[in-house]
């Protein structure tokens, strides 16, 4: 049965804002790891110290202060002097990308930058653990994790699920929109029809018939002609 991975969440130096670090120290433990949170204003002596104690897996540091090149340094170094050499550390905080990549170069595992999903945090932590100690990690429950192979296949298949729905709402969404269009299209092609027809109509009421004055006939009128005296 996989054991659940072991994370050691540390505040080194002065740096005062706790926040960040107890939402991700809640989330892995949501993901199914053991957390232990050192609290705030611990030496790098202090942390490494309490990893040793924990016997943990990962040590994950939360720095804000902009302390970063000196002292995750300081707990790699002191990690490899007291034997923990095969262990991760990680972190995160506000931290330039080329700091990053100089972090990296001194044998500090990925560090994650502010608005990171923890999610994005728990599954790096995966992934090490498993290549690291050739096992997958336990899930969220504490359940036996999968093979590798196994959930690599669960994976794609659920990316090409995904992706079916996306293309099943987008092709309804097209039709939706075709046929309101055609609809707003009928129904303006009949009210310009309406507006003609109207318009037709008044033109034909409005016009004054003139009509031709009648001649009466003297015939036809019943009136006697006086006769003309000779």
């Amino acid at each position: 049965m996989a054991r659940k991975i072991r994370v050691l969440v540390g505040k080194p130096g002065l740096d005062g804002h706790d926040r960040g670090a107890k939402v991700v120290a809640a989330a892995l433990r949501d993901a199914g790891m053991e957390v232990i949170y050192t609290g705030l204003h611990q030496s790098p002596e202090q942390i490494v110290e309490a990893a040793l104690q924990e016997d943990v897996d990962v040590v994950a540091l939360s720095i804000l202060s902009g302390a970063h090149m000196t002292l995750f340094p300081e707990v790699l170094d002191r990690m490899k002097e007291c034997g923990l050499s095969d262990r991760l550390l990680t972190g995160g905080g506000i931290i330039p990308p080329e700091d990053m990549e100089a972090l990296t170069r001194r044998g500090v595992g990925r560090l994650f930058g502010p608005g990171t999903s923890t999610q994005d945090i728990a599954q790096y932590i995966r992934e090490w653990f498993a290549a690291e100690h050739g096992e997958a990690p336990a899930s969220d429950d504490g359940a036996p994790g999968r093979p590798a192979a196994e959930r690599a296949r669960a994976a794609k298949s659920t990316q090409a699920a995904k992706t079916t729905k996306r293309a099943k709402a987008t092709k309804r969404a097209k039709a939706t929109k075709a046929a309101k269009t055609a609809k707003a299209a009928k129904t303006t092609k009949a009210t310009r029809a309406a507006k003609l027809a109207k318009s037709a109509g008044g033109r034909g009421s409005g016009r004054k018939t003139k009509s031709r004055p009648r001649v009466a006939s003297a015939a036809g009128s019943g009136r006697t002609r006086p006769r003309r005296r000779s």
